[in-house]
């Protein structure tokens, strides 16, 4: 990992495109003029995809890191304006869309700033609370008209596709894992998620990636949600890994109270929680220790569990 510096945050990726405060400050005063007199700060964001700049005191740059996130800029415009009014937490508001320049090769965007912190169980005043407040919020996305919307390709690894499709990748990970995990548990409690059926429902509204560092807090209290780069519709067990990367045992009894999951979703959420958290940690473990604390959290809670 490249250090994070005053001017730079820190470098997560081997092909990560480096980004600084003047590459960032270049861009603006090129694109966007009028915002070319806010002072520009590196943002410490525990994002992986995007690195963060803070733009004055209303404003913030998002920039991708590599190839494979850059269009999520595009993603925003087109759908949080359409979904906003008709969910209860706040969403992040794109503002502009900024083009390739200043030897930078991908669009990029401006942001309005949404006041918070991250959403660590430390920074709620009432866990269980926060957890029916979070379900509120997947219940009326769920609800929301899907008519255009992208579907998680069935036959790939997406969050929203088959959980049984992740089923190699998984094995592969959890056997790349430090060796203070249990192994043989992890791999018991895969195949009790891989037994449950599959979703027939009809596809739902995701975010995709929810967990603490995609979460606000203000004031003690859930405030907002962001980074919907994982946006898209399937099963709606992708969504409730959170119950497990983010809750504790009471908080996600709450939570689960609040969405009404049956029991076969809830087993795929479960499967859901491990296989990410068996991806993360192998590649994270010597760039990211707040994401490899996270998913360490989630296999904790799922191997806390009866299978």
């Amino acid at each position: 990992m490249t250090p994070e510096s005053p001017d730079a945050p820190a470098r997560l990726h081997e092909h990560e495109f480096p980004t600084d405060t003047a590459l960032v400050a270049r861009l603006v005063a090129a694109q966007f003029p009028q915002w070319a007199a806010h002072p520009v700060q590196v943002f410490a964001s525990a994002g992986s995809d995007h690195t963060l700049y803070r733009l004055g005191p209303d404003l913030a740059a998002r920039l991708p890191r590599t190839a494979d996130a850059a269009g999520q800029t595009e993603h925003d415009l087109r759908w949080l304006p359409r979904l906003a009014p008709h969910l209860p937490l706040a969403v992040p508001q794109p503002l502009a869309l900024g083009q390739p320049g200043e030897g930078f090769p991908w669009m990029w965007g401006v942001y309005r700033w949404l006041p918070g912190e991250p959403a660590h169980r430390e920074a709620l005043a009432d866990l269980p609370g926060a957890a029916r407040t979070l379900a509120g919020f997947v219940r009326a996305l769920q609800a929301c008209d899907t008519t255009g919307a992208p579907h998680a390709d069935p036959a790939s690894l997406e969050r929203g596709a088959p959980l049984r499709n992740r089923d190699a990748w998984t094995r592969e990970n959890v056997a790349r894992l430090p060796g203070d995990l249990d192994r043989p548990a992890l791999l018991r409690a895969w195949e009790a998620a891989l037994a449950a059926p599959d979703w027939t429902g009809r596809p739902v509204w995701l975010h995709g990636d929810l967990q603490s560092g995609n979460l606000l807090a203000h004031g003690g209290q859930l405030s907002a949600v962001i980074d919907f780069g994982s946006l898209k519709v399937g099963d709606p067990a992708a969504e409730l890994a959170v119950a497990w990367n983010w809750l504790d045992a009471p908080a996600r009894a709450a939570f689960r109270s609040a969405l009404k999951v049956d029991d076969a979703t809830w087993a795929r959420g479960r499967g859901w929680a491990l296989s990410i958290a068996t991806a993360e940690i192998p590649y994270y473990l010597h760039t990211n220790p707040g994401m490899v604390a996270r998913s360490r959290f989630a296999l904790a809670q799922v191997l806390g569990e009866p299978v």
